[in-house]
C-alpha cells in the first residue's frame, strides 16, 4: 500500500516586509519557474522549472503565519515568481490555508500559463474562489509585439485578463516599464 505523499511546490524564496506586493505590509513567496524569458525580468533566476526548496504547502504556511503580525489589517500574503501559475495545485492548496485564517491573498502572475482548458480552468475558477486579487504583469498588448521581449504570444493573457473582468475578480494590471 503506497502512502498519501503530500504535494510539494518548489520555493524561490520569501520576503518577509514586502510593500509592493499588493496592499498594506505582505509576506511574498517566489515559486520556482516561469516559461516567459522576458527581457527585462526581475527574478531570472527564477525560470529553471527546477530548483528551489521543496515545501508543503502546510509547512510554508505555518512559516509566513509568523509574520501576521506585519500585516495588521491591511496586508497579507503575496505569491509571485516566476510564474506561480505553473505551481497550481500547490497554490491552491496554500491559499486555501490562508483564506481559512482569513489572511488576504494576491496572486502576481504574468499570466502564460492561463487557458480554458482542462483541468487547468477547473483548478483555476477554484483558486480564484481563495485569491482576494490577481496582481496581472500585463507586457505589452499587442501580440506581435509581445513575442519580442517575451518569446511568446499573448492570445492566453488577454484572454485571462477578460475573465478576470468579466467574473468582477479584483485586478491590479502591472506594466513595468
Amino acid at each position: 500500500m503506497e502512502e498519501n505523499k503530500a504535494l510539494v511546490g518548489h520555493v524561490h524564496s520569501l520576503e518577509t516586509f514586502g510593500l509592493v506586493d499588493g496592499p498594506g505590509v505582505r509576506t511574498v513567496v517566489f515559486l520556482q519557474g516561469c516559461r516567459m524569458r522576458c527581457r527585462y525580468c526581475h527574478n531570472p533566476e527564477t525560470w529553471s522549472m527546477s530548483g528551489g526548496e521543496e515545501w508543503t504547502a502546510k509547512d510554508l504556511f505555518n512559516r509566513v503565519y509568523r509574520y501576521r503580525t506585519y500585516w495588521k489589517n491591511n496586508g497579507g500574503i503575496t505569491v509571485s515568481g516566476g510564474e506561480p501559475l505553473l505551481q497550481i495545485d500547490f497554490l491552491l492548496e496554500f491559499f486555501k490555508l490562508a483564506k481559512a485564517k482569513g489572511i488576504h491573498t494576491t496572486l502576481d502572475t504574468a499570466g502564460n500559463p492561463f487557458t480554458r482548458e482542462e483541468p487547468f480552468f477547473s483548478k483555476f475558477q477554484e483558486l480564484m474562489k481563495v485569491t482576494d486579487l490577481v496582481m496581472l504583469d500585463f507586457k505589452e498588448m499587442d501580440s506581435v509585439r509581445h513575442k519580442e521581449p517575451t518569446g511568446c504570444d499573448n492570445d492566453n493573457i488577454l484572454d485571462l485578463a477578460k475573465y478576470l473582468s468579466d467574473t468582477g475578480k479584483d485586478m491590479w494590471i502591472r506594466h513595468v516599464l
